[in-house]
Protein backbone atom coordinates (compact mmCIF):
# COMPACT_ATOMS: atom_id res chain seq x y z
CA UNK A 1 0.00 0.00 0.00
CA UNK A 2 1.09 3.30 -0.44
CA UNK A 3 1.08 5.68 2.49
CA UNK A 4 -2.30 6.92 0.30
CA UNK A 5 -3.62 4.28 -0.17
CA UNK A 6 -3.10 2.99 3.45
CA UNK A 7 -4.77 6.43 5.24
CA UNK A 8 -8.11 6.04 3.17
CA UNK A 9 -8.48 2.50 3.83
CA UNK A 10 -7.98 3.69 7.63
CA UNK A 11 -10.84 6.18 7.30
CA UNK A 12 -13.25 3.43 6.14
CA UNK A 13 -12.73 1.49 8.61
CA UNK A 14 -10.49 -1.41 6.30
CA UNK A 15 -7.47 -3.37 6.96
CA UNK A 16 -4.22 -1.69 5.95
CA UNK A 17 -0.64 -3.59 5.60
CA UNK A 18 0.09 -1.44 8.94
CA UNK A 19 -1.30 0.92 11.03
CA UNK A 20 -0.41 4.47 9.98
CA UNK A 21 0.97 7.38 12.50
CA UNK A 22 0.18 10.58 12.35
CA UNK A 23 1.67 13.36 14.68
CA UNK A 24 1.23 17.24 14.52
CA UNK A 25 2.77 20.07 16.31
CA UNK A 26 2.12 24.40 15.80
CA UNK A 27 4.79 26.20 13.67
CA UNK A 28 6.65 28.69 15.34
CA UNK A 29 5.54 32.19 15.48
CA UNK A 30 8.16 33.85 13.88
CA UNK A 31 7.50 31.72 10.64
CA UNK A 32 4.24 32.88 10.59
CA UNK A 33 4.22 35.14 7.51
CA UNK A 34 7.24 33.73 5.55
CA UNK A 35 7.79 30.85 3.04
CA UNK A 36 9.71 28.74 6.32
CA UNK A 37 6.39 28.20 7.43
CA UNK A 38 5.63 26.11 3.98
CA UNK A 39 8.81 24.66 4.89
CA UNK A 40 8.56 23.82 8.20
CA UNK A 41 5.16 21.84 7.21
CA UNK A 42 7.18 19.73 4.93
CA UNK A 43 10.12 19.08 6.84
CA UNK A 44 7.92 17.72 9.88
CA UNK A 45 6.31 15.38 7.36
CA UNK A 46 9.83 13.91 5.90
CA UNK A 47 11.82 14.29 8.80
CA UNK A 48 9.02 11.48 11.23
CA UNK A 49 8.01 9.89 8.18
CA UNK A 50 4.29 10.10 9.28
CA UNK A 51 1.67 8.77 7.04
CA UNK A 52 -0.32 11.75 5.88
CA UNK A 53 -0.32 15.45 7.71
CA UNK A 54 -2.66 17.34 9.67
CA UNK A 55 -1.80 21.39 8.55
CA UNK A 56 -1.47 23.91 10.61
CA UNK A 57 -3.59 26.87 11.02
CA UNK A 58 -1.27 28.92 13.00
CA UNK A 59 -1.54 32.92 12.62
CA UNK A 60 -5.40 32.22 11.89
CA UNK A 61 -6.95 30.78 15.14
CA UNK A 62 -8.70 34.15 16.39
CA UNK A 63 -11.97 35.46 14.48
CA UNK A 64 -10.30 39.26 13.58
CA UNK A 65 -14.09 41.05 13.08
CA UNK A 66 -13.37 44.32 14.37
CA UNK A 67 -16.83 43.96 16.94
CA UNK A 68 -14.72 41.67 19.44
CA UNK A 69 -11.58 43.91 19.51
CA UNK A 70 -12.95 45.69 22.50
CA UNK A 71 -16.60 43.58 23.03
CA UNK A 72 -18.27 45.07 26.02
CA UNK A 73 -21.64 44.69 25.28
CA UNK A 74 -22.91 41.08 23.70
CA UNK A 75 -26.10 43.39 22.09
CA UNK A 76 -22.50 44.55 20.01
CA UNK A 77 -22.28 41.14 18.26
CA UNK A 78 -24.83 42.03 15.85
CA UNK A 79 -23.01 44.55 14.36
CA UNK A 80 -20.47 41.55 13.22
CA UNK A 81 -20.57 41.60 9.19
CA UNK A 82 -19.79 38.29 7.05
CA UNK A 83 -16.90 38.02 5.58
CA UNK A 84 -16.96 36.63 2.19
CA UNK A 85 -14.65 34.41 0.18
CA UNK A 86 -11.94 37.24 -0.75
CA UNK A 87 -11.41 38.79 2.90
CA UNK A 88 -7.48 38.08 4.20
CA UNK A 89 -8.60 35.87 6.73
CA UNK A 90 -10.24 33.44 4.23
CA UNK A 91 -7.69 33.88 1.22
CA UNK A 92 -4.54 33.94 3.01
CA UNK A 93 -5.48 30.53 4.94
CA UNK A 94 -6.39 29.02 1.69
CA UNK A 95 -3.52 30.59 -0.81
CA UNK A 96 -0.77 29.20 1.97
CA UNK A 97 -1.82 25.95 2.53
CA UNK A 98 -2.31 25.54 -1.45
CA UNK A 99 1.63 25.74 -1.57
CA UNK A 100 2.06 23.32 1.12
CA UNK A 101 -0.20 20.85 -0.58
CA UNK A 102 2.14 21.52 -3.70
CA UNK A 103 4.75 21.06 -1.75
CA UNK A 104 3.93 17.81 -0.33
CA UNK A 105 3.91 16.83 -4.20
CA UNK A 106 0.50 14.34 -3.61
CA UNK A 107 2.15 11.82 -1.64
CA UNK A 108 0.21 11.36 1.28
CA UNK A 109 -3.14 12.80 2.39
CA UNK A 110 -3.89 16.12 3.91
CA UNK A 111 -6.50 17.32 6.92
CA UNK A 112 -6.41 21.52 7.65
CA UNK A 113 -7.36 22.34 10.87
CA UNK A 114 -10.53 24.30 11.18
CA UNK A 115 -11.90 25.24 14.64
CA UNK A 116 -15.92 25.38 15.59
CA UNK A 117 -17.17 28.74 15.80
CA UNK A 118 -17.50 29.34 19.19
CA UNK A 119 -13.59 28.77 19.50
CA UNK A 120 -13.02 31.02 16.72
CA UNK A 121 -14.88 33.47 18.83
CA UNK A 122 -13.10 32.58 22.43
CA UNK A 123 -9.66 32.84 20.60
CA UNK A 124 -10.21 36.51 19.81
CA UNK A 125 -11.92 37.33 23.45
CA UNK A 126 -10.77 34.92 25.43
CA UNK A 127 -12.94 32.48 27.92
CA UNK A 128 -13.87 35.06 30.44
CA UNK A 129 -15.27 37.31 27.87
CA UNK A 130 -16.89 34.49 26.37
CA UNK A 131 -18.32 32.88 29.74
CA UNK A 132 -19.61 36.29 30.43
CA UNK A 133 -21.64 37.27 26.99
CA UNK A 134 -23.23 33.94 26.57
CA UNK A 135 -24.27 33.97 30.03
CA UNK A 136 -25.52 37.68 29.48
CA UNK A 137 -27.20 37.11 26.24
CA UNK A 138 -26.80 33.75 24.44
CA UNK A 139 -28.71 34.47 21.37
CA UNK A 140 -26.57 36.95 20.51
CA UNK A 141 -23.60 34.65 20.57
CA UNK A 142 -25.72 32.17 18.67
CA UNK A 143 -25.79 34.65 16.40
CA UNK A 144 -22.29 35.35 15.85
CA UNK A 145 -21.25 31.40 15.82
CA UNK A 146 -23.89 30.95 13.08
CA UNK A 147 -22.47 34.19 11.08
CA UNK A 148 -19.01 32.55 11.21
CA UNK A 149 -20.06 29.00 10.38
CA UNK A 150 -21.29 30.97 7.12
CA UNK A 151 -17.47 32.12 6.68
CA UNK A 152 -15.90 29.09 7.85
CA UNK A 153 -18.24 27.15 5.08
CA UNK A 154 -16.40 29.26 2.55
CA UNK A 155 -13.36 28.56 4.25
CA UNK A 156 -13.77 25.06 3.77
CA UNK A 157 -14.34 25.38 0.14
CA UNK A 158 -11.59 27.32 -0.34
CA UNK A 159 -8.98 24.40 1.44
CA UNK A 160 -10.53 21.46 -0.24
CA UNK A 161 -11.19 22.69 -4.00
CA UNK A 162 -8.76 25.00 -4.78
CA UNK A 163 -5.51 24.09 -1.80
CA UNK A 164 -6.17 20.41 -2.64
CA UNK A 165 -6.13 19.12 0.64
CA UNK A 166 -7.99 16.18 0.94
CA UNK A 167 -10.21 16.97 4.27
CA UNK A 168 -10.91 18.97 7.02
CA UNK A 169 -9.65 18.49 11.11
CA UNK A 170 -12.62 20.08 12.59
CA UNK A 171 -11.82 21.20 16.20
CA UNK A 172 -14.72 21.11 18.85
CA UNK A 173 -13.64 22.65 22.32
CA UNK A 174 -15.63 24.24 24.92
CA UNK A 175 -17.43 20.77 26.34
CA UNK A 176 -16.04 20.41 29.48
CA UNK A 177 -18.04 19.23 32.32
CA UNK A 178 -17.70 22.50 33.88
CA UNK A 179 -18.43 24.94 31.22
CA UNK A 180 -21.94 24.10 30.20
CA UNK A 181 -24.57 21.61 31.23
CA UNK A 182 -25.82 19.56 27.98
CA UNK A 183 -28.65 21.48 27.57
CA UNK A 184 -26.76 24.43 27.34
CA UNK A 185 -24.14 23.36 25.08
CA UNK A 186 -26.47 21.51 22.44
CA UNK A 187 -28.60 24.85 22.19
CA UNK A 188 -25.83 27.28 22.15
CA UNK A 189 -23.07 25.77 20.41
CA UNK A 190 -24.17 22.61 18.40
CA UNK A 191 -26.53 23.77 15.87
CA UNK A 192 -23.13 26.09 14.80
CA UNK A 193 -21.09 23.33 15.06
CA UNK A 194 -23.62 21.22 12.42
CA UNK A 195 -23.93 23.89 10.11
CA UNK A 196 -19.86 22.85 9.85
CA UNK A 197 -19.60 19.50 9.94
CA UNK A 198 -22.48 18.96 7.30
CA UNK A 199 -21.08 20.66 4.48
CA UNK A 200 -17.71 19.03 5.00
CA UNK A 201 -19.26 16.19 4.90
CA UNK A 202 -20.71 16.86 1.62
CA UNK A 203 -17.48 18.48 0.27
CA UNK A 204 -15.41 15.43 1.24
CA UNK A 205 -15.43 11.88 3.40
CA UNK A 206 -11.75 12.10 4.49
CA UNK A 207 -12.57 14.81 7.58
CA UNK A 208 -11.68 13.90 10.92
CA UNK A 209 -13.50 15.26 14.15
CA UNK A 210 -11.20 16.33 16.73
CA UNK A 211 -12.41 16.16 20.47
CA UNK A 212 -9.90 18.81 22.09
CA UNK A 213 -8.97 18.85 25.88
CA UNK A 214 -6.48 20.00 28.16
CA UNK A 215 -6.28 21.11 31.41
CA UNK A 216 -6.72 17.93 33.00
CA UNK A 217 -10.92 18.68 32.83
CA UNK A 218 -12.82 15.97 31.17
CA UNK A 219 -15.05 16.36 28.08
CA UNK A 220 -19.17 15.69 28.56
CA UNK A 221 -18.39 13.23 25.43
CA UNK A 222 -21.98 13.06 24.87
CA UNK A 223 -22.39 16.57 23.77
CA UNK A 224 -20.84 15.29 20.55
CA UNK A 225 -22.35 11.69 20.30
CA UNK A 226 -24.09 12.89 16.98
CA UNK A 227 -21.14 14.82 15.63
CA UNK A 228 -20.21 12.56 12.73
CA UNK A 229 -16.92 12.08 10.36
CA UNK A 230 -14.92 8.90 9.44
CA UNK A 231 -12.84 9.40 12.01
CA UNK A 232 -12.70 10.87 15.46
CA UNK A 233 -8.99 12.00 17.39
CA UNK A 234 -9.82 11.85 20.80
CA UNK A 235 -7.82 12.38 24.51
CA UNK A 236 -6.99 9.31 25.37
CA UNK A 237 -5.37 10.49 28.78
CA UNK A 238 -7.49 13.32 29.92
CA UNK A 239 -11.35 11.77 29.21
CA UNK A 240 -9.77 8.21 30.24
CA UNK A 241 -11.01 6.25 27.50
CA UNK A 242 -8.44 3.54 25.90
CA UNK A 243 -8.18 2.36 21.82
CA UNK A 244 -10.83 -0.55 22.47
CA UNK A 245 -13.23 1.79 24.46
CA UNK A 246 -12.73 4.89 21.86
CA UNK A 247 -13.79 2.61 19.10
CA UNK A 248 -16.92 1.22 20.42
CA UNK A 249 -17.61 4.60 21.99
CA UNK A 250 -17.30 6.77 18.43
CA UNK A 251 -18.60 3.77 16.59
CA UNK A 252 -16.07 4.62 13.59
CA UNK A 253 -12.04 4.91 13.27
CA UNK A 254 -10.34 6.84 16.01
CA UNK A 255 -6.84 8.22 16.16
CA UNK A 256 -4.95 8.65 19.18
CA UNK A 257 -3.19 6.60 21.67
CA UNK A 258 0.10 8.96 22.76
CA UNK A 259 0.00 11.60 25.23
CA UNK A 260 0.80 14.66 24.21
CA UNK A 261 2.21 16.60 27.15
CA UNK A 262 5.49 16.66 28.23
CA UNK A 263 6.77 14.83 30.72
CA UNK A 264 4.83 11.67 29.27
CA UNK A 265 5.81 8.65 28.26
CA UNK A 266 6.72 9.62 24.46
CA UNK A 267 9.05 12.58 25.59
CA UNK A 268 10.74 10.50 28.89
CA UNK A 269 10.55 6.71 27.77
CA UNK A 270 13.28 5.07 26.26
CA UNK A 271 12.79 3.78 22.33
CA UNK A 272 11.97 0.03 23.70
CA UNK A 273 9.41 1.65 25.56
CA UNK A 274 7.57 3.71 23.30
CA UNK A 275 7.92 0.44 20.52
CA UNK A 276 6.57 -1.56 23.35
CA UNK A 277 3.71 1.29 23.86
CA UNK A 278 2.80 1.59 19.97
CA UNK A 279 3.01 -2.38 19.80
CA UNK A 280 0.78 -2.70 22.85
CA UNK A 281 -1.86 0.39 21.52
CA UNK A 282 -2.23 -1.67 17.70
CA UNK A 283 -2.64 -5.02 19.34
CA UNK A 284 -5.44 -3.33 21.28
CA UNK A 285 -7.27 -2.36 18.13
CA UNK A 286 -6.40 -4.38 15.45
CA UNK A 287 -5.76 -3.04 12.31
CA UNK A 288 -8.70 -1.67 11.26
CA UNK A 289 -10.05 1.27 12.00
CA UNK A 290 -6.86 2.56 13.93
CA UNK A 291 -4.36 5.58 13.88
CA UNK A 292 -1.53 6.00 15.68
CA UNK A 293 -1.32 9.43 16.82
CA UNK A 294 -1.42 11.92 20.17
CA UNK A 295 -3.89 13.50 22.53
CA UNK A 296 -2.87 17.00 20.63
CA UNK A 297 -0.25 18.63 19.32
CA UNK A 298 3.12 17.49 20.61
CA UNK A 299 5.49 20.08 22.04
CA UNK A 300 9.00 21.70 20.53
CA UNK A 301 10.97 20.09 23.29
CA UNK A 302 9.89 16.59 21.92
CA UNK A 303 12.84 15.09 19.29
CA UNK A 304 10.82 14.36 16.54
CA UNK A 305 13.07 11.10 15.78
CA UNK A 306 10.87 9.82 18.79
CA UNK A 307 7.78 10.27 16.60
CA UNK A 308 9.88 7.92 13.94
CA UNK A 309 10.85 5.54 16.70
CA UNK A 310 6.60 5.21 16.76
CA UNK A 311 6.25 5.58 12.76
CA UNK A 312 8.86 2.52 12.71
CA UNK A 313 7.65 0.41 15.27
CA UNK A 314 4.31 0.37 13.67
CA UNK A 315 5.36 -1.00 10.38
CA UNK A 316 6.98 -3.67 12.07
CA UNK A 317 3.37 -5.02 13.71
Amino acid sequence: MTKRERVIAAFKGQETDYTPVCFWKHVPQELWGTDDFIKAQVDFYKETDVDFVKLSADGYFGWPDPVLKDLKDPKELYNMKPFGPDHPFIRGQIDRTKKVVEALGGECVSLYLIFCPLSYLRLEIGYPKMMEVIRKDPEAVKYACNLIAEDVKLLADGIIKESGCDGIFYSVQNAEVNRFTYEEYRDWVTPSDKKILDHINRLSSMNALHCCAWEEVNNRLEDWADYKTPVVSWSRFIDNMDVKEAKEHFGCAVWGGFDNRPGSLLYTGTREEIEAETRRLIEESGKKGYIVGPDCSIHDELPLERIRWVVEAARKI
